[in-house]
């Protein structure tokens, strides 16, 4: 185990327990591949190229997150963010995906705590952005919990409304703003 994953697993344990058998760690380069099938398999996500998800891996690892596999250290999940420069305290999450045969376990939320973890104490981030379209339900959760875990509120409006997308029927995307992140060691387990 890596000092980053030893880092990122000793956060962890104030929130969700990392699922038996995976490791979360730092995304590489290589791992840009896998992330891609993720996202293109969860039949949920705006799929970016290949490429993009290439340069997530090099130039957004430290705002990103990926689960592996114990045994073979593929990826089987991931989270990728940046810091929005006009708000440097602020963790935008972009994508969240677990492999299919993961899910139901409690990786994503742990991915999220985990990830909150490294940038609220590097980085002193202390809210969270992401968009949720109406019908993901499953995101909204997520993130709802999330929230409640970390002690924080969640403000919601429309970020972009579904005619500012160039492809007919999409879903307006909505704007969930959480904060302010409570201290790592007032937040509830």
């Amino acid at each position: 185990m890596t000092a980053a994953q030893a880092d990122l697993a000793g956060a962890h344990r104030e929130f969700l327990e990392i699922p038996e058998g995976i490791v979360i760690d730092t995304p590489r380069v290589e791992d840009g591949a896998a992330i891609w099938r993720i996202a293109r398999d969860s039949q949920v996500l705006d799929l970016n190229s290949s490429y993009s998800y290439l340069l997530w891996c090099r130039d957004f690892a430290g705002t990103s997150v990926v689960a592996r596999d114990e045994d073979s250290g593929e990826p089987v999940g991931f989270v990728t963010g940046y810091i929005r420069p006009e708000r440097p305290q602020t963790l935008v999450v972009w994508q969240v995906a677990v492999d299919r045969s993961q899910r139901g376990r409690g990786l994503a939320a742990s991915l999220l705590d985990g990830l909150t973890a490294r940038v609220t104490g590097e980085l002193g981030v202390r809210r969270v952005e992401t968009t949720i379209t109406p019908d993901n339900t499953a995101s909204n959760r997520l993130f709802t919990s999330y929230a409640e875990r970390h002690g924080a509120s969640v403000d919601r409006e429309v970020l972009f409304h579904g005619g500012l997308f160039p492809d007919d029927g999409h879903e307006p995307e909505v704007l969930y703003k959480i904060g302010p992140l409570a201290p790592l060691a007032t937040v509830a387990p």
